[in-house]
């Protein structure tokens, strides 16, 4: 595990920023080659990434400063820390938000969109998971198993103390995830059927992997801010899955009509 990749004079390279720079650039490249795949634009791919990057960054570091408020209204100077701080639950909904500007600005069929560019939101949430890892942070609970992990210069995990993967197993969820959503995506027939599927993975997984860390983030009574989310993120997946399959089902009767 390392923190800095290297260091070239005043140049360093932090894994966790290479990484996240891997799987943007990874999540385009794959939604520009399957949009081309499904008859879409990739020029609009590469616009919808663009703003939801943009609104993704500060929905995240939005949503830092809520989960932190007391240490913030403690010490403001955390609120100057543009490098560190981002919650993952506040990019998602920010970079979602963004994408949904961008379809409604250029007049896109936002569902057709939104499925071939959501599996690469997973994507990218794997490559990101893998510079967690590197760097030590979103670490497990302390563990005395086989698969234990142990940190020796992490600036953000207990060093020196074997702890659960949690970054390498939710790097593997997120793979599985993006090929689960491509197998979804070829025998969808309606469009949201993909969005409604990575809302519902998404959160029951996050839930699940909040057991295992150990980190310092925020929490509702006994819930983590990402658990307490993720109860309202399943039910709006679930929700909005039984309501395109009625459309679906609707629309299947008025073509055989």
């Amino acid at each position: 595990m390392r923190y800095i990749l290297f260091e070239i004079g005043p140049l360093t390279l932090y894994s966790y920023g290479f990484m996240i720079a891997v799987g943007i650039i990874a999540a385009i490249m794959a939604a520009d080659f399957r949009a081309k795949k499904y008859g879409l634009s990739g020029d609009h791919m590469y616009g919808i990434a663009i703003l939801g990057l943009l609104f993704g960054m500060v929905g995240a570091k939005l949503l830092f400063f809520i989960t932190e408020i007391k240490d913030i209204i403690e010490d403001p100077s955390v609120l100057l820390s543009l490098s560190e701080g981002f919650v993952v639950y506040g990019g998602i909904i920010g970079g979602i938000f963004g994408a949904y500007l961008y379809c409604r600005w250029k007049k896109l069929p936002i569902l057709k969109y939104f499925d071939i560019a959501i599996p690469s939101l997973a994507l990218a949430q794997g490559f990101g998971r893998i510079g967690c890892f590197l760097a030590g942070c979103c670490y497990g609970r302390e563990t005395h198993a086989w698969y234990g992990i142990t940190f020796e210069n992490s600036p953000f995990a207990p060093n020196h103390v074997s702890l659960i993967p949690t970054q390498l197993i939710s790097s593997a969820a997120d793979f599985i995830h993006f090929f689960l959503l491509l197998s979804i995506t070829k025998r969808k027939k309606t469009d949201g059927i993909v969005v409604s599927s990575y809302l519902i993975f998404y959160s029951i997984g996050r839930f699940l992997i909040e057991m295992l860390r150990n980190d310092p983030r925020g929490n509702v009574s006994v819930l983590s801010t990402s658990q307490f989310i993720s109860i309202f993120i399943l039910g709006m997946g679930i929700l909005s899955l039984i309501w395109l399959k009625k459309k679906g089902t609707k629309e299947e009767h008025v073509g055989e009509a």
